[in-house]
């Protein structure tokens, strides 16, 4: 039950994990499944109406209902602790966004169960997700689904900022704050802006859908190039909502590991800052082939060549931290070193895809799926792992076994490029992407045969890591505060799992990498800025977990409305509906009348937790 009424941004960050950590399982076995589809020509081992359905949920449950939830896991479980802060601005609707995300993601998969899986692809391009071409319940899933979902997201962006705003340490001025935290910053600012305009999508759709309205049908006036403009004013944002997390990740970890200040701090805050800009600017070289124009091809190339700048002063700086460092090859540092390189040929890809002359030959092949592939399978799943590895112990208290990681490293990382980098000449063969079957005797046997092993290698690689894990369940919870020793950050200050209030006392900040500047002048602790007394912290709800169902029923009796019959002069989808409605205003009108002061955990206790006498 305390999991189900959890306000604490700590233990949220791991229900986000587990969550998001199941969907990655789920989008996982899909692709291993499109891949064993495509091992050999012409084989049939799913039918083509379930591989519509694979590689439609695939990208679905990867971006929405996986990448992201684990990057919420690492952002609720360490940006408070890097500010030095007791907790995040609005703990109930941290909570809220959680159960919101976690309901809309089930609603979407609970489209197995029901018989009508979306089939359209990631993108839902109109007029294919329209009546007309899909006439099941598939797409309405997705669209209800992941309105609910986004929900969630925009609650988490929009706590996160007023977080990191308001909620810093003294001394911890925005030049001082750690890489990740400036990551999700301007991250939590992306989705702020991009998510509005999919949510704006996702109704005009489904009320295109569920009430015949006219925003994507051309035969009744509809534009479907409006659903593309649409959808890629927050699709490409969300490729640097997922990116930049993951930059930051490396940053943290190739500094801490390198036992060097991160070369070029203010260079990285504001190459940040502009692909945060640059990724808004650019959604439309997705559109090339929608004939928009020579002009506006050409300025929507520049603007997304330009994008390389930025990018390329974080891999010169990451490069630079690391010359003359005193290098520990632990698994976090292998995989932010792997990441290097790695992203490297994903930006090199995109760069070439940026210009739309060769963008028209690329268009629609195996080269986009591979160039998709190597920034956020190469960038961000290495950015995860890497930071999965480094700040373990400090939400579970435990180390993970560096040697089986190790070994999983390596098997997942040679798996990922035997499955990816062959992709890339497929395409330049002509190889399409979305293809069910190819046909023998077009010189893409062997490669799609490669590109599978390496698919069967991460998953080998994914299996090994949840064995670690288990494995590490086992040992006791017996971490120091500072388990790698060279922690630079606030977060290696305080016991390993943080305790419920995260600091005893505020700590003052007096430069950046707050601990090791410590460190250096030879303290064994921050310098508080208060002396310890009662620390005030919010109480648990269940109303978040109920609004969470109450949306869940919603979406589902709407979506059925017109199939479940009426009940006296109402249909019975829409009653069902109306009823989940109420169970969300009513839990938003109890939220509203009820005060709630918190409680105090007093003296007392915080320096029993200390190790102190009272």
């Amino acid at each position: 039950m305390d999991w189900l009424t959890t306000v604490d941004h700590k233990k949220i960050g791991i229900l986000y994990l587990i969550a998001g950590g199941f969907f990655f399982l789920v989008g996982g076995l899909e692709a291993i499944l499109i891949r064993i589809q495509l091992m050999f020509p012409q084989k049939e081992v799913v039918t083509a109406q379930f591989y519509n359905e694979l590689i439609t949920m695939h990208g679905t449950t990867m971006i929405f209902l996986a990448a992201m939830p684990i990057i919420f896991a690492l952002m609720n479980a360490i940006i408070p602790l890097q500010l030095g802060a007791r907790d995040v601005a609005f703990p109930f609707l941290n909570a809220l966004g959680f159960w919101t995300f976690f309901f809309g993601g089930l609603l979407l998969n609970v489209s197995f169960i029901a018989g009508s899986v979306p089939d359209a692809g990631w993108t839902m391009y109109a007029p294919l997700s329209g009546t007309q071409f899909t006439q099941h319940h598939g797409t309405d899933y997705y669209v209800i689904g992941l309105q609910i979902a986004g929900i969630g997201t925009l609650i988490g962006g929009i706590n996160f900022l007023a977080t990191i705003i308001n909620m810093r340490a003294p001394g911890m001025t925005f030049m001082r704050m750690p890489m990740f935290t400036w990551a999700s910053f301007i991250t939590s600012a992306l989705i702020l802006f991009a998510f509005p305009a999919l949510t704006v999508g996702l109704a005009a759709l489904m009320f295109d859908r569920l009430f015949s309205g006219n925003f994507f049908n051309p035969q009744t006036g509809g534009n479907v190039v409006l659903w593309e403009h649409i959808f890629w004013i927050f699709g490409h944002p969300e490729v640097y909502i997922l990116i930049l997390p993951a930059f930051g990740i490396i940053s943290e970890v190739i500094s801490t590991f390198s036992r060097k200040r991160l070369f070029g701090y203010s260079s990285m805050v504001f190459a940040t800052i502009l692909i945060g800009f640059l990724g808004f600017m650019v959604w439309a070289h997705h559109m090339f082939t929608t004939g928009l124009g020579p002009v506006a091809n050409a300025l929507f190339s520049v603007a997304t060549m330009l994008i390389a700048v930025p990018t390329g002063i974080k891999i010169f700086n990451w490069l630079f931290t690391m010359w003359g460092g005193s290098i520990r090859f632990t698994v976090a540092n292998l995989y932010a070193i792997g990441f290097v390189p790695t992203f490297v040929m994903g930006g090199v890809t995109g760069v070439m895809l940026s210009a739309a002359p060769a963008d028209y030959q690329y268009h629609d092949s195996y080269f986009v799926v591979a160039h998709f592939h190597y920034v956020i399978v190469g960038g961000l799943i290495m950015g995860i792992f890497a930071g999965l590895h480094y700040w373990w112990p400090k939400m579970f208290g435990r180390m993970l076994s560096e040697k089986l990681g190790k070994v999983t490293f390596w098997i997942f990382y040679i798996g990922f490029h035997l499955t990816f980098f062959v992709q890339h000449f497929l395409g330049l063969l002509g190889m399409q992407r979305r293809v069910w079957q190819y046909l023998d005797g077009m010189g893409f046997n062997n490669m799609n045969f490669i590109s599978t092993i390496g698919a069967l290698m991460m998953g080998v690689g994914t299996i090994l890591f949840l064995i670690n894990i288990v494995i590490t369940l086992r040992k006791p919870k017996d971490c120091s505060n500072d388990p790698w020793e060279d922690g630079r950050t606030l977060e290696w200050t305080i016991a390993s799992p943080a305790p419920e209030y995260n600091f005893a006392q505020t700590p003052l900040v007096r430069g950046y990498d707050a601990w090791w500047h410590e460190k250096m002048e030879g303290n064994t602790a921050m310098t508080p800025v208060e002396p310890i007394g009662p620390i005030h912290m919010p109480n648990a709800s269940i109303l978040p977990f109920v609004m969470g169902i109450g949306l869940f029923i919603t979406g589902f009796g709407f979506m059925y409305s017109g199939e479940w019959g009426t009940l006296g002069f109402i249909t019975v989808g829409h009653a069902v509906g109306i009823v989940g409605l109420l169970i969300t205003f009513g839990c938003m009108g109890l939220r509203s009348l009820i005060d709630d002061h918190g409680f105090h955990i007093e003296e007392d206790e915080i320096l029993k937790d200390q190790g102190v006498k009272s």
